[in-house]
């Protein structure tokens, strides 16, 4: 059995139940590493400013790091019956090195420790995170660049609207992605604060050097206010809340995918690896991993929505609810990192499937919008222009009919601003051309954003 921490003020043991309900360490052991290079650090200022005997100061620093070595080569064994991490590691230092192991908690609480270790796992989860997210742009941008001439029916209310250059709906991908990284990268500011030697909640009289520390751990500021140190947990909330936009953004990823590898679209073809089929219909391929991303967002989510809803009503400053805030950190990281480490995967094993593609966009009403376009450079006002062209389409598409058929005089009838040469801008190449604005899907434009892209990311 640990010993608890607090165990002496108490009269009698905790009862089996209290403990089996408050313990974290079946999750919190997640956090090892970072508590005990927290404690190295920590140990290391106590000796320094001879809060304890420099002697001392290096049993336990020699100590934590066998354990820390211990860890680093799978052999550090977690013991369940702990309380938490922190009790865990601090029983191990005790039978490694004796009665100068008791001396380590000197000015910190596990208020302030766990805090810490909280906030150095999120830095270092952020930066792979990141790593992750340039990765899948690269993918996505690489599958772009392979397919720049692909012409594409572009989509609003899932109905044909007009015609788009693959790579530029790719782009808009890597665009949703950048956005993500970006708030991520910008979230890490609050992260990167030091909250240790806040203590309990109202600091030390112990003479300690929280700068120290906090040179040591690589962090950029220290906390300011030790009542906001042990008991906000915004920055993990604010973490939470940028994972979630991000699985909405990969969540429409996916949906995109799915709708289009299925035999109704057929603009794609996914690999096999990423498929399962069916226990009675021989003929599917099914692409469940797409699904499963898909069905796992609302998992981070409702990890964000727990934590939020778990802080509402805490009064300052630290309360035991806090423990709960790390089961949906870990799993939102975890759920997030998984999806795109598939992704990255995916995307590099896609196949466009060009011929299939190229009928798709035959089709005369994705080019509507540029013969009302081109009846307002011949002067006929916006509210006109849409109202012949939309008698066209009345009269012709909607009955099989194709516009680029119409002979001159039967042009004309409709306005007699349209010459024949509107039928020149009746193909999905010269359509894609006239989209000239910046940020359309003009292929000069759509090429000029890739290289941009190519440059950022190498960067």
């Amino acid at each position: 059995m640990v010993k608890k921490l607090w165990g002496t003020r108490f009269p009698k043991k905790t009862g089996v139940l209290t403990d089996k309900f408050t313990s974290s360490i079946a999750y919190d052991q997640r956090l090892a590493k970072y508590d005990i290079l927290g404690s190295i650090a920590h140990a290391r200022m106590l000796g320094k400013e001879k809060i304890i005997p420099a002697k001392d100061a290096r049993k336990i620093i020699q100590g934590l790091s066998t354990i820390l070595d211990d860890l680093k080569k799978g052999k550090f064994k977690y013991n369940p019956a702990a309380e938490d991490i922190h009790s865990n590691i601090q029983e191990l230092l005790v039978k490694k090195i004796g009665s100068a192991a008791d001396k380590l908690h000197t000015a910190r609480s596990r208020n302030d420790q766990i805090a810490l270790d909280i906030r150095m796992y999120m830095k270092e989860e952020i930066g792979e995170t990141v790593d992750l997210l340039v990765m899948l742009q690269k993918a996505i941008l690489k599958l772009a660049a392979d397919n720049l001439k692909v012409l594409i029916p572009g989509y609003t209310h899932l109905q044909k609207a007009q015609c788009v250059l693959l790579a530029h709906h790719l782009l808009a991908y890597v665009e949703a992605l950048e956005r993500d990284k970006e708030r991520i990268i910008d979230a890490g500011k609050r992260i990167d604060q030091m909250p240790l030697g806040s203590c309990a909640l109202s600091g030390t009289g112990l003479p300690i050097d929280r700068k120290s520390v906090m040179q040591e751990l690589k962090f950029k500021k220290l906390t300011a206010n030790s009542i906001d140190s042990v008991s906000d947990r915004d920055f993990i909330i604010e973490l939470l809340a940028d994972l979630s936009i991000m699985a909405m953004h990969l969540s429409r990823i996916a949906e995109d995918l799915i709708l289009w590898s299925t035999r109704e679209f057929n603009f794609i073809d996914i690999d096999f690896s990423f498929c399962t089929g069916s226990s009675i219909m021989p003929h599917k391929k099914n692409p469940d991993v797409l699904e499963l991303i898909r069905g796992s967002v609302g998992k981070v989510q409702g990890d964000f929505s727990s934590v939020l809803v778990m802080m509402k009503g805490l009064p300052l400053s630290y309360n035991r609810d806090l423990q709960l805030d790390k089961p949906p950190l870990f799993d939102a990281i975890d759920t997030v990192e998984n999806i795109l480490e598939i992704f990255i995967a995916l995307f590099a094993n896609i196949v466009v499937e060009k011929e299939a593609v190229a009928v798709k966009v035959q089709d005369e009403s994705l080019f509507s919008v540029d013969i009302v376009e081109y009846l307002i450079k011949k002067g006929v006002s916006y509210r006109d222009a849409h109202d012949i062209v939309g008698k066209m389409v009345k009269d012709c598409l909607d009955r099989g009919k194709k516009i680029s058929a119409l002979s001159d005089q039967a042009l004309k009838k409709y306005s007699p601003k349209l010459g024949a040469d509107v039928k020149k801008i009746l193909n999905p190449l010269a359509s894609v051309m006239l989209k000239k604005s910046y940020g359309g899907t003009s292929p000069v434009l759509v090429k000029r954003q890739l290289e941009n892209w190519r440059k950022i990311l190498n960067a």
